[in-house]
């Protein structure tokens, strides 16, 4: 197996066409050879747990450009037929990758992962709100009363950021970043066809 690290957030929107992108090359590819981690990166670590109006946060953090950047989202977007309906506001995601951390204990990642893109994104939910952050879990096959009292508590914050700061000592500046192999890094939201090709050349190799 090649291992794929993957570091996002679940608030970023080019999280969620990268997951896409790469879940149709997978599809294509069912006998490909990543085993996949996602990995915790806050894209706002001194957000309030509260959160934050999404529309005054855009403005505060894009200016000028939030308007051009929302054109270009809606763009992919819709080429790859995603129907947008974002939450109202931009969540702290703490808790959210909390429950990634868990999630990978128990080899549910990816549809956490999921679950938490689509939540956000295409769902108007709140991922910060504890109830919605359980219901995903259920959906993923863990259990949700258990996933409740640990949210609950404190368990993991500091697991959290000590993983997120090693990242960032590591060089990861931006999500999603990909990195294959422990050796190659990848940057943004690749398209299927590129991860197809690197799927294709890493089969090669080990063929020959």
């Amino acid at each position: 197996m090649t291992r794929l690290d993957i570091f996002a957030d679940p608030v970023c929107p080019w999280c969620l066409i990268g997951q896409v992108e790469l879940d149709r090359a997978l599809a294509r590819r069912p006998d490909h050879p990543f085993a996949i981690t996602w990995h915790p990166f806050r894209l706002n670590p001194q957000m309030p747990p509260e959160g934050m109006d999404r529309v005054a946060y855009l403005r505060a953090k894009l200016g000028d450009g939030a308007e051009a950047a929302g054109k270009a989202l809606a763009k992919r977007a819709a080429d790859l037929g995603l129907v947008l309906d974002p939450a109202p506001r931009e969540p702290d995601t703490t808790d959210a990758h909390r429950l990634m951390h868990w999630a990978g204990l128990e080899g549910a990642q990816a549809p956490v992962m999921s679950g938490l893109l689509r939540a956000h994104w295409q769902e108007a939910r709140d991922i910060s709100d504890p109830a919605t952050l359980a219901a995903i879990a259920q959906a993923a096959g863990m259990d949700p009363a258990l996933t409740a009292r640990l949210l609950a508590s404190d368990a993991d914050r500091d697991e959290i950021a000590r993983r997120e700061a090693h990242a960032r000592q590591r060089g990861i500046a931006s999500v999603p970043t990909f990195i294959v192999a422990d050796a190659h890094a990848l940057t943004g939201a690749q398209p299927a066809e590129l991860w197809q090709q690197v799927i294709d050349e890493i089969m090669a190799a080990s063929r020959s």
